[in-house]
């Protein structure tokens, strides 16, 4: 695609964005009270700021002028916030993590696949040199502490001389054995030929019999051959089967990708150019501008002092740097329009004087009439519900009007290369020179005034003087109070690099696994609207966790913008059976996002920074350098350890309860600027303490096993990513079957089993079958139902359980508790007859 294509899909997304914004807007105003008409208002708006966001993320990733750049990401962010509001919005809604909008993506005729949340490239691309140096400092020191995994694995043991020569001994005789059970059967062979030859010797060979066989069998082979590919065309053709280079990338892709990486370029070089060029400008306009600029604020501010003089008979307090100068006064709005402001204050003092005398015996009948009003609002809310306040709507109304007046209709026929427009910048630049000469004119402007009421009036110039001087001692009263609420740093002494060094040698800050979470694979739930419709909840699929984990985890960290603003998730826990991919996501978060990863599961801090002191320390440093260095991630394996209801004997000397009271203290500290998110992962939930648990951990997201849709296509992508073939005798659809209960990390184990290097090279003549990966199946033991059931009472004793269990029942215990009292009257009526 080329830049017009990308401009003309930025113009199409920004009329979308335009008239929902205009829908979003009446229907705010609307107060509603079906909870159904609700959701489906809720839901239409969360899919089509989907749409949008997806389509401004590939924008903002192709698109190469600089300043459209700064618009589009402005507007991307806070579509990105708005669509996490919307989120919260449905949770609060519907009380589950989990929503199905089958129905509403069948009105607007999308597909589940368009769904799915994209996570923004700049996340990595604008910060890749800081996390490649990071990466680069702690292999190093890995390396250097010998705690370097990758390294260990190639790392050979030695073995005494005595086994050495056993196990050649052994590897030499199977050799020999080979060559003579080889020799052997050729003899053999030599020998039945020779007999045969012998017994058919005085028979006369029939040569037309002989061709007559050969040709029959030849005629019947390449029949079946025949009928085969006819078969493969025909299946082709209906569309049963994919054609043969449906899997390979075709010569368009590889273009299109190699236009991708060239216009990444020239966005650099395009960016580079555009920061010269706010020097520059600036520079050239300070010199042509900037002496016009000076005379025309003075000349603004003396007028001003003339017409104050006129009308109130003293000179005006000239406005302090901190309330921001003169630039208050002036703010657009012409000397008259200030003039007028002036008289209209003093007319709003005199009457504030005449009212305070009178009002102050109507205050309690006031307070009563408020009192009473608010009840009646507080009863009429909660009947109607009302969509909450939005904090990113102003900044797209703010950018989508900024779209309209500059970009929108503009002619850029003379900026073919999308490069920088010069105009723009002089536009920005001369109001930020206007504000710092502004500041050299005020102090100029301030001694002039001094100089006029010394003139004027020397007494007032003496209280004034006495006034600033009170008013300074007071200011900084409150810093000294300021200073003293901060907290002790611990570590005043040490760097940030010191203290990162610590922590990788302690093992508390790990390298994470190179894992996208596209790589975290399974199929959408085509149901669920249908079965909640029937009361029957589902369970989520993997694609349903893996847009929870962007949406709560990745789209936050990433950028900072949706992260002060947005719904705050400081922790987040993820439960489910083992080898469903827990630990696969956490990593995933962190390759994503470029954060960094600390690992203080029960099992890693055992023995490190003993006592209290040292755990304080310990978790000190963690949060200093996670601050310091973010986004992070703080990890916290096998979480339940830390919530144990009874400690095992076994366990007791590891401390596991070590992080319990510590952990939610943390976690009051986080502020919305500090992008650290907690992650917790737990295979047995029900073994830890309900309440602390559910406190300490803000959303709890089930992750479940695999269904067979899920199951269909690990199956494919695994065998395919291994070096496996998929051919007509390996029945997927099979194995997906067979294999219920058992979980993506099962369905690996069994793959990397079976397709060893030798098998991967046999595949030509030897095709895959679904009987080899069945046999390694049989000595694995899969997730049953009733683990699953003990995983969905557990989430049903949850806070967010308990609310959707007491809204789905609570329709009916309300109905039963009507009737009991229509029996209840019904009975007196018939006693007092």
């Amino acid at each position: 695609m080329s830049n017009a294509m990308y401009n003309k899909m930025w113009h199409q997304t920004q009329e979308a964005l335009n008239s929902l914004l205009d829908t979003e807007s009446q229907k705010m105003m609307e107060p509603q009270k079906n909870q159904v008409f609700i959701f489906q208002m809720l839901a239409t708006f969360y899919i089509k700021y989907v749409q949008i966001f997806r389509n401004l993320e590939n924008v903002y990733d192709q698109i190469v002028h600089p300043q459209k750049r700064i618009l589009i990401r402005k507007i991307l962010d806070a579509v990105m916030g708005r669509i996490l509001e919307l989120k919260n919005e449905m949770v609060e809604l519907e009380l589950t993590e989990f929503h199905y909008f089958d129905d509403i993506l069948q009105d607007l005729k999308l597909e589940p696949q368009q769904l799915d949340i994209p996570i923004p490239k700049y996340f990595l691309k604008e910060k890749l040199e800081v996390i490649k140096g990071r990466e680069k400092i702690l292999s190093q020191i890995l390396a250097e502490s010998g705690l370097d995994v990758s390294a260990k694995k190639y790392q050979v043991k030695p073995i005494p001389l005595e086994e050495a020569v056993k196990l050649i001994q052994i590897a030499e005789r199977a050799r020999q054995g080979r060559l003579r059970a080889m020799f052997m059967k050729q003899i053999y062979l030599q020998e039945y030929r020779a007999k045969q030859a012998r017994l058919l010797g005085d028979k006369v060979a029939d040569v037309s019999a002989a061709a007559l066989r050969i040709q029959k069998v030849w005629r019947g082979f390449h029949q079946c051959k025949r009928t085969e590919r006819q078969r493969r065309e025909e299946m082709i053709f209906l569309g049963m089967n994919p054609p043969p280079l449906f899997n390979e990338v075709s010569a368009a892709m590889i273009q299109a990708d190699r236009l991708c990486h060239l216009r990444n370029k020239v966005q650099i070089k395009h960016e580079e150019e555009y920061r010269d060029a706010l020097v520059t400008i600036k520079d050239d306009l300070k010199l042509t501008e900037g002496p016009d600029i000076k005379e025309n604020l003075q000349d603004q501010i003396r007028h001003w002092f003339i017409e104050c003089r006129n009308l109130t008979g003293t000179f005006p307090d000239y406005p302090n740097e901190e309330e921001g100068g003169s630039a208050i006064i002036f703010s657009n709005k012409t000397p008259q329009q200030v003039i007028d402001d002036i008289v209209a204050s003093q007319d709003k003092e005199e009457k504030t004087k005449k009212k305070k005398k009178e009002k102050k015996p109507k205050k309690e009948k006031k307070e009563k009439e408020t009192k009473e009003t608010k009840e009646k609002n507080k009863q009429e809310e909660e009947e109607m519900w009302k969509m909450s306040p939005s904090v990113f709507l102003h900044t797209m109304e703010e950018g989508n009007s900024v779209y309209k007046d500059l970009w929108k209709n503009k002619d850029e026929s003379w900026n073919f290369p999308q490069d920088y427009d010069p105009e723009l910048i002089k536009e920005g630049k001369r109001k930020e020179l206007e504000s710092e000469i502004r500041v050299q004119v005020d102090e100029l402007m301030r001694q002039e005034l001094k100089n006029l009421k010394l003139a004027v009036n020397r007494e007032k110039e003496l209280s004034a003087r006495t006034g600033k001087k009170k008013g300074g001692k007071k200011k900084n009263k409150k810093k000294k109070g300021r200073k003293g609420k901060k907290d002790k740093d611990l570590t005043v002494d040490r760097t940030i690099e010191s203290l990162y060094k610590e922590l990788v040698e302690e093992g508390l800050l790990i390298q994470a696994l190179k894992v996208s979470l596209s790589d975290y694979i399974g199929e959408y739930s085509y149901l669920g609207t249908s079965l909640r419709q029937v009361s029957i909840e589902p369970m989520p699929s993997l694609l349903d966790v893996r847009q929870l984990i962007t949406l709560y985890a990745i789209l936050p960290l990433g950028s900072a913008a949706v992260h002060e603003k947005a719904p705050l998730v400081k922790s987040l826990l993820l439960a489910g059976p083992s080898g469903v991919g827990k630990k696969m996501l956490v990593h995933a978060i962190c390759t994503e996002t470029g954060a960094n990863l600390f690992n203080l599961s029960a099992a890693n801090i055992t023995g490190k920074y003993p006592g209290k002191s040292g755990l304080q320390m310990m978790l000190h440093v963690v949060f200093k350098v996670a601050r310091k260095l973010q986004p992070s991630v703080v990890w916290i394996g096998d979480t339940e350890k830390t919530f144990y209801k009874k400690v095992p004997h076994a366990e007791r000397k590891m401390e596991p309860k070590r992080l319990k009271k510590q952990l939610p203290k943390m976690l009051k500290l986080l502020k919305p600027d500090d992008r650290i998110l907690i992650v917790g992962t737990t295979k047995r939930p029900f073994d830890a303490e309900l309440q602390p648990f559910c406190k300490a951990y803000q959303k709890i997201i089930l992750v479940p096993r695999p269904d067979y849709a899920s199951r269909y296509v690990l199956w494919k992508e695994i065998i395919q990513r291994h070096g496996g073939v998929i051919t007509d005798t390996l029945s997927v659809s099979c194995l997906a079957k067979i294999t219920d209960g058992f979980t993506q990390g099962h369905i690996v184990q069994v793959v990397k089993e079976v397709l060893t290097e030798r098998r991967i090279r046999q595949q030509s003549h030897k095709p895959l079958t679904a009987l080899e990966f069945i046999a390694s199946l049989t000595s694995m033991n899969p997730v049953y139902q009733e683990e699953e059931d003990s995983f969905k009472d557990w989430y049903a004793k949850t806070p967010m359980g308990k609310k959707r269990a007491l809204a789905l029942t609570g329709g009916n215990k309300e109905n039963e508790k009507d009737k009991g009292k229509k029996e209840k009257k019904g009975k007196k009526e018939e006693k007092k007859k």
